[in-house]
C-alpha cells in the first residue's frame, strides 16, 4: 500500500470507527488511537453497544467535558473544532454542562456557542455569566474586526453620494466627478476641461442623514442572526450621520438601542427562544419612524409569525407606503439556506418587499444599496448569480 493509499485508509478508519478495522487495518500511533477516541465520546450513541462498534460518551461530567474539549483542540485544526463542539451540544445535550465556568474555559467560542449561551442566559448564574460574557466578548471582538472597516466604507460611501450638490463651496468640490461629468467639454488645445456643472458634497455630512431601526426576531432559530446583528447594530451607531435603533422581539418587544455602544450588553438583553410576534414589533417599530422618506427599516426573521397575519401585511405595507425603505433578512448568518415561512415571503415580495438572507460579508454592500434607495431586489437577485 502506498503513502497515499494509508493516509486515506487512516481518515477512513478515523471516520469510520472500529468496526472498519477488519478492512482498513488497525490505527499505527498513541496520538491516532487518541483521536479516535475522542472521536467515539461524541459520534458513539450509548445503544450501539454491537461487536466492533465504539462505544464512547461524555456522559454527564463537566470536568470530563472540559479534558475532551481541550483534547479535541490539540488534535484537530480550529474548524473542526466548532463543528465537534456544536455537535456535542446538540447530540449530547450538554446544554447545563455550559453553564459550568471550568467547561466555558475549555471552549473554542464561535458565533454558534454564542447562540447557544444566549438561549441559556435566563438560567445561568451570576459565576458563570462572568466566564460567559468573556466567550461572547471574544466573538464580538472577532465579528467587529471582520465587518467594522467594510460597513462604515459602504454606509460612509452611500451618505456621502446622498448629500452631494450642483453648486459645491470650491473646498467641497468632488473633482474626480465633476471632470467625469464635463468630458463633453474637453479643450484638446488646452488640454482641460471647462465645467459647466460643479458636483461636490453638501454640509449635511455631520448632522443625521438618515434613520435605521433594525428589528430582531430573537427566536430560537435566529440565534446567530442575533448576533451579527447586534455588532452589525453596534458599528452602525458610531456612524455620526445615522441614528441607530436596534430592536429585538418574540412575543415581547425590548428596545435596546441605549445599549449599542456595547455589543456584549445587547447580547446579554436578548432572551433567545420563545414565540414570534411580527405584527406587534411592526406596530413598535413604526411609532419609532418620524421622517419615512430617510429611514431604513431592516427586519431579521424567518418570518413564522404567531401573531395576527393580514395584521402584519397591512403595518408593512403602510410602512412602505409612507417612503420608508424595507430590507426583510430570513437571516444574517454563515449558516447556508434558512428554513422560513414561504408563505409570508411571497405575501411580502407581492408587496414589493423581497425577502432573502444574506451573509454577514455581504450586508455592508446591501446597506449601502438601500441607504442610496436603490432596487434591492435586482441587487439580491445579481448576488445570487454571483454565487
Amino acid at each position: 500500500m502506498n503513502t497515499i493509499d494509508e493516509t486515506q485508509s487512516r481518515r477512513w478508519r478515523l471516520v469510520l470507527g472500529a468496526a472498519a478495522e477488519d478492512v482498513l487495518g488497525g490505527l499505527g500511533s498513541a496520538e491516532d488511537a487518541a483521536m479516535d477516541r475522542a472521536l467515539s465520546a461524541l459520534y458513539n450513541t450509548a445503544d450501539d453497544q454491537s461487536p466492533g462498534k465504539r462505544t464512547g460518551g461524555l456522559q454527564g461530567s463537566a470536568p470530563r467535558v472540559a479534558r475532551w474539549l481541550g483534547d479535541i483542540r490539540g488534535y484537530f485544526p480550529g474548524t473542526v473544532v466548532e463543528v465537534m463542539q456544536r455537535d456535542a451540544i446538540q447530540r449530547l445535550n450538554l446544554n447545563q454542562l455550559l453553564l459550568e465556568p471550568e467547561l466555558l474555559d475549555a471552549v473554542e467560542p464561535d458565533v454558534h456557542l454564542v447562540g447557544t449561551l444566549l438561549s441559556l442566559n435566563r438560567v445561568m448564574p451570576e459565576t458563570t455569566k462572568a466566564t460567559a460574557r468573556v466567550v461572547v466578548a471574544k466573538v464580538v471582538r472577532e465579528i467587529e474586526q471582520r465587518i467594522a472597516n467594510q460597513t462604515v466604507a459602504a454606509v460612509s460611501g452611500a451618505l456621502n453620494r446622498a448629500a452631494r450638490v450642483d453648486r459645491p463651496r470650491p473646498r467641497d468640490i468632488d473633482w474626480d466627478r465633476t471632470i467625469r461629468k464635463n468630458l463633453a467639454t474637453y479643450l484638446p488645445e488646452h488640454r482641460t476641461v471647462v465645467p459647466e456643472r460643479l458636483i461636490g458634497y453638501g454640509r449635511r455630512a455631520q448632522a443625521v442623514q438618515h434613520d435605521v431601526v433594525l428589528a430582531i426576531d430573537q427566536s430560537g432559530s435566529m440565534a446567530t442572526s442575533v448576533v451579527y446583528a447586534a455588532v452589525f447594530g453596534a458599528v452602525l451607531a458610531a456612524v455620526r450621520s445615522l441614528r441607530t435603533s436596534l430592536v429585538v422581539f418574540d412575543t415581547e418587544i425590548v428596545d435596546l438601542t441605549d445599549k449599542l455602544d456595547d455589543p456584549v450588553e445587547v447580547l446579554f438583553g436578548t432572551q433567545l427562544g420563545g414565540g414570534t410576534d411580527i405584527n406587534r414589533a411592526l406596530a413598535y417599530c413604526r411609532s419609532l419612524v418620524t421622517r419615512p422618506a430617510n429611514t431604513l427599516f431592516v427586519l431579521i426573521s424567518d418570518l413564522y409569525e404567531g401573531g395576527i397575519r393580514d395584521d402584519m401585511l397591512r403595518r408593512v405595507t403602510a410602512m412602505k407606503e409612507s417612503g420608508v425603505q424595507i430590507v426583510v433578512l430570513l437571516a444574517l448568518s454563515d449558516d447556508g439556506a434558512p428554513s422560513f415561512d414561504h408563505e409570508n415571503a411571497a405575501a411580502l415580495a407581492a408587496l414589493g418587499i423581497p425577502a432573502f438572507a444574506c451573509t454577514p460579508d455581504k450586508f455592508p454592500a446591501l446597506l449601502a444599496v438601500a441607504l442610496d434607495r436603490g432596487d434591492i431586489r435586482a441587487w439580491a437577485d445579481a448576488d445570487a448569480a454571483r454565487r
